[in-house]
């Protein structure tokens, strides 16, 4: 307690409040540093609450002399981390490591490189460090790390694509927000081990008109800077016009993306099946809500007395797989709360009858099965190219007919199922029943007709007679051009020498083994099988590393999406390939 002849309380940081008569308040106090004003009670335990809440520097300062301690003794307080460390630089080896890890998460985590430029970073890491003095790295300090990480990552790449006997390509065009156009590039291959791999080659900026000639120079351009034109097997694309003529002239067999083909042939079989109408009040009854933060809050509040999680509404897009799933289910299940909150609206939307509900709920059955398709086969740490055709076989079974079938419902099956078939016929129907048959899993073949069965084991013979045949043969320094080569090995594979007798034998050994269960993988298979069929492992590496579709160029263009923002439209093309791949390459180890 302060006595009151003394100038002020606890080293005059605080004094009594002068009345307008001139006489002192001994029950308010008055702070000196933010002229706040206190009641005292004729305890200081207040006061001192006040100073180390508002001003803990000038608390410490004064605490040594404060009018609660004895004359000659000093208050012992516990030093804090932040002020043991304070005034010891970080040393050299420490801010290297931080740099690099600075450069390391801008480009896993797709941030701007003006993030070195924030001050609330830099405060938060003189916090963790104990060095105030510490400063982040320039702008340059980290494009120079990135470049020197991208450089190290690069070669290990280029190391696993030297040691791969060969490897596939799925590409597809991009642009930017700034209108840009890209063209992103992954690779795919089976190595030693029977592991398989995928990343990313590149995401090129490129200035011409996508031209079926200007695409497929594009794709050799990658190909020879990377040094594997002479491995690729197989370039998977989407199915527009000039990648499948540019798929023609390039010298790799072409896959176009099996996801694609699916989508398209529900957006037809949803025209011939009738289902325009009632999608069509779908998309106002979301756009509805999507459109408006007041509707969708609205929602939110009916959703939460109907004891519903709170979920927004899906707005379908053509071209968006599965998209038209997601908003029937989305809608089907918060219909409640979309009635309750439009009746307390006043709006113009014509809601679906409940007759138009049931065919919304027989049309997620039957989009149901094309969804597990998509995704089943838009894997890329799996093999997928040799689950196409029974993928495609399974949806053939979803969509039969049966006489329970409305109207409409046959329509749509009916549709489907041609326009699908059509599709298939478009494909690589080769490669994909050879990789089906190499596939210990589906070698039974039961996805194809009895007839379509026998050629493809003939098939497989032709093809391991060539590898035989491409091993025997002497190299030269000018060997014989790919059609040549072409020739004489399908001249081999209808002779009759006696040499075809162990490529049979081979053939029908590898037919007799007992099929692997589903849930067992084929690479594991092939690896502990690899000494007994040694003649079509080569082959199944072909086959079995080819993707089924273009889906890692999508998620390659989700990651890019990130990096090029209107926040960082300056950047160049070469920086948004190196961000974009050093991103999916560190991703791909995880």
């Amino acid at each position: 307690m302060a006595a009151a002849g003394k100038p002020g309380l606890l080293q005059g940081k605080f004094f009594f409040k002068k009345l307008p008569n001139g006489d002192l308040d001994k029950t308010k106090v008055v702070c000196t540093l933010c002229k706040a004003e206190l009641v005292y009670c004729r305890s200081s335990s207040s006061l001192k609450y006040h100073l180390n809440a508002k001003h803990p520097l000038a608390e410490v300062e004064g605490a040594g002399a404060s009018t609660d301690v004895a004359p000659g003794k000093s208050r012992v307080r516990q030093t804090t981390m932040f002020e043991c460390n304070r005034g010891k630089p970080v040393s050299t080896a420490l801010s290297a490591k931080l740099t690099n890890l600075l450069a390391h998460w801008i480009a896993l985590n797709c941030r701007p490189i003006s993030v070195v430029e924030d001050e609330g970073l830099e405060l938060l890491l003189q916090a963790a460090t104990g060095d105030p003095s510490y400063k982040l790295p320039a702008r340059r300090t980290i494009l120079r790390r990135i470049n020197d990480q991208h450089t190290a990552e690069k070669a290990a790449k280029e190391e696993k694509l030297a040691g791969a006997t060969c490897v596939a390509l799925t590409g597809d065009h991009w642009s930017s927000v700034n209108n840009e156009n890209y063209l992103g590039v992954t690779v795919h291959l089976i190595d030693a081990s029977w592991e398989l791999h995928s990343f990313a080659l590149g995401v090129m900026k490129t200035e011409e008109r996508h031209l079926a000639e200007a695409c497929a120079r594009q794709f050799l351009d990658v190909a020879n800077q990377w040094a594997i034109a002479d491995k690729i097997t197989t370039i998977g694309t989407d199915s527009a016009p000039n990648m499948i003529a540019a798929g023609r002239i390039l010298p790799f067999e072409h896959l176009p993306c099996i996801a694609h083909l699916v989508q398209r042939a529900i957006v037809m079989s949803l025209r011939d099946g009738g289902f325009d109408g009632v999608l069509a009040k779908c998309r106002k009854v979301v756009g509805h809500f999507k459109h408006s933060p007041a509707n969708s809050d609205e929602l939110n509040a009916q959703q939460a007395s109907l004891e519903q999680a709170q979920e927004s509404l899906v707005q379908d897009v053509p071209t968006r797989w599965n998209s038209t799933l997601a908003m029937i289910k989305r809608l089907r299940r918060n219909r409640d709360a979309v009635h309750a909150t439009l009746s307390q609206q006043s709006h113009r939307l014509t809601l679906p009858t409940n007759a138009e509900y049931e065919k919304l709920a027989k049309l997620e059955e039957l989009l149901e099965p094309c969804r597990y398709i998509t995704e089943l086969l838009g894997g890329e740490k799996y093999v997928s190219c040799s689950v196409v055709l029974p993928a495609l076989c399974h949806l053939q079974q979803a969509m039969k007919i049966s006489d329970e079938d409305p109207a409409y419902i046959v329509r749509f099956k009916a549709a489907f199922t041609k326009d699908l078939n059509q599709r298939r016929e478009k494909t690589n129907l080769e490669w994909l029943k050879v990789a089906t048959a190499l596939d210990p899993r589906f070698k039974d073949l039961k996805c194809l007709p009895r007839a379509e069965r026998e050629p493809v084991w003939a098939k497989l013979s032709e093809l391991v007679r060539g590898e035989e045949s491409a091993l025997q043969l002497p190299k030269t320094e000018n060997p014989e051009p790919p059609k040549k080569k072409t020739a004489l090995l399908l001249m081999a594979s209808e002779s009759e020498s006696e040499e075809e007798t162990p490529v049979d034998n081979a053939v029908e050994r590898y037919k007799v083994e007992p099929s692997a269960s589903l849930d067992q993988c084929p690479l594991k298979w092939w690896s502990e099988h690899t000494a007994v069929h040694g003649k079509m492992a080569h082959i199944a590496r072909k086959n079995l590393g080819t993707p089924a579709t273009t889906v890692p160029c999508e998620r390659l263009f989700s990651l890019a999406g990130h990096i090029v923002q209107k926040r960082r439209s300056s950047l160049s093309p070469e920086n948004v390939n190196k961000l974009v791949c050093l991103s999916d390459w560190w991703k791909e180890e995880r």
